[in-house]
């Protein structure tokens, strides 16, 4: 089954739907399957005294309000249907994140399929359930959380989804809420231990600066990738510096499908183009002299070497002792057909 990618533009468009666009062009260039954004009203997400994240002020300096910086980034109501139109036409699936019910309605109007929870939002019940409400697949990041917490999460979507007849799907993403985060925290395998424990399908947010961890999720079983991406890692805003530029956008799409290529069906079994090699690199019993017709044949008649198209080395023993049918020149392949027993 082939990966789901997000390439995620959050608010990497910095309150511009012209550079928005730009995005959903790279997305969709990439190879993404689907490109997100954030939807949101500041004044439900962050009181006007709320500070930013450490990261926002390294990013963005301290001169403004987590409020501030939220309305900032704010896009339209017809903004976003006009990206949805846009993505539509770009053949990319167009999701957002909603911080809040009004924009979690906006968005399932609008058409949206696919809803995702992100991690700051994982204790927020009301929204959850709300979102769960759209009888919609959700994607939940647990960034921040302990297996207890995601539990309640999953049972709380679960609350509102056993009352379906046809429930959507649940994939739950490890994901570690460092921007950039460090390698040595990711800890890739808690991303098994959410799929053991609630044997839901899994997936990867990632937030390191690199494309390698994404690409070993997949190897691992992330059905879901998804990475933050930006038109260029210098422009001013809270996530651009821990984003990809678009080279490394499509490189990362690029590796990821190559690993799907290669997982095969898991059957043990020669490659359809490794019979050459199969000649080329094993061994054959070979004439380690000439041998004359009706002469029995010793240990000393034979040594082992390439190529692998006669009688497998661990015949030896066997040939030992049979009689050769005609003359088997030194230096030669012994073939079945060269022998009889005695």
């Amino acid at each position: 089954m082939s990966t789901f990618i997000i390439a995620e533009a959050g608010v990497n468009h910095n309150g511009s739907l012209e550079i928005a666009k730009k995005l959903v062009d790279i997305a969709a260039e990439s190879g993404a399957d689907a490109i997100k954004f954030q939807t949101f009203k500041a004044e439900k997400v962050a009181t006007g005294k709320a500070i930013k994240a450490e990261y926002q002020i390294r990013n963005t300096g301290s001169g403004e309000s987590q409020f501030e910086m939220l309305k900032r980034l704010e896009l339209s109501v017809d903004a976003f249907m006009e990206l949805f139109s846009y993505c539509n036409k770009k053949n990319i699936t167009f999701m957002s994140t909603p911080f809040d019910e009004e924009s979690a309605d906006r968005l399932d109007i609008l058409g949206m399929t696919i809803f995702k929870i992100p991690s700051g939002e994982i204790t927020n019940k009301p929204l959850i359930q709300h979102i769960a409400s759209k009888k919609k697949p959700i994607i939940l990041s647990t960034g921040m959380s302990y297996l207890g917490e995601v539990e309640k999460t999953v049972n709380w979507i679960g609350e509102v989804w056993d009352k379906l007849k046809n429930k959507p799907q649940l994939t739950l993403l490890h994901c570690v809420s460092n921007y950039p985060a460090s390698v040595e925290e990711i800890n890739l395998l808690a991303m098994k231990a959410m799929e053991k424990a609630f044997r839901l399908p899994i997936g990867y947010s990632d937030h390191t600066m690199g494309i390698e961890l994404p690409i070993a999720a997949v190897a691992m079983g992330a059905r879901i990738i998804e990475k933050h991406f930006t038109l260029d890692r210098n422009m001013e805003g809270p996530d651009h510096k821990a984003s990809l530029e678009p080279r490394e956008l499509k490189k990362m799409v690029e590796a990821i499908r190559n690993v799907e290529r290669a997982m095969g069906d898991g059957i043990k079994k020669p490659a359809k183009n490794e019979d050459d090699a199969r000649n080329f690199a094993r061994r054959s019993l070979i004439a380690a002299r000439s041998i004359k017709a009706g002469n029995t044949i010793s240990s000393e008649d034979i040594i082992i070497k390439r190529p692998g198209n006669g009688i497998s080395p661990e015949f030896r023993e066997v040939i030992i002792g049979m009689q050769a049918k005609k003359d088997i020149n030194i230096d030669s392949v012994i073939k079945w057909e060269d022998v009889k027993n005695a």
